[in-house]
């Protein structure tokens, strides 16, 4: 099975934004670093989950994949209470009825201080 290290996007360590494996792409966990800054957009949760998905969105669509191809997300926040806010922001980014298998967590901290972090699985049919 073919596999590609999908690279254009900032990282933080030795680590490649996603891995597509044959027709299965696995997203690393993205925080709300701006792409074009390197800096970390975290006025507040919904800014950090709306750069997240962005984050997330952009990493996919450089697969050919979509929001609609995503099967599976990890979303892990520092504070539970930031879930309901979370959770509004998440929702606009996937269609209705076809929302991806999802775990939350709470965490005890994520790199460069941020509140939320997520990770994806996408499968593209040919």
């Amino acid at each position: 099975m073919d596999r590609t290290a999908i690279t254009d996007a900032n990282v933080i360590g030795p680590y490649s934004p996603a891995q597509k494996v044959g027709n299965f792409v696995f997203v690393s966990g993205q925080i709300a670093l701006n792409q074009e800054t390197g800096l970390l957009d975290n006025q507040d949760i919904e800014t950090e989950t709306k750069r997240v998905l962005e984050n997330l969105m952009f990493i996919l669509r450089k697969t050919g994949c979509d929001s609609s191809d995503v099967i599976s997300t990890n979303v892990y926040l520092t504070d539970i209470n930031d879930y309901a806010k979370m959770n509004n922001i998440y929702g606009g980014y996937f269609q209705e009825g076809n929302y991806p298998a999802r775990v939350t967590v709470q965490v005890a901290a994520l790199p460069k201080n941020a509140r939320v972090e997520i990770s994806a699985i996408a499968y593209k049919s040919k």
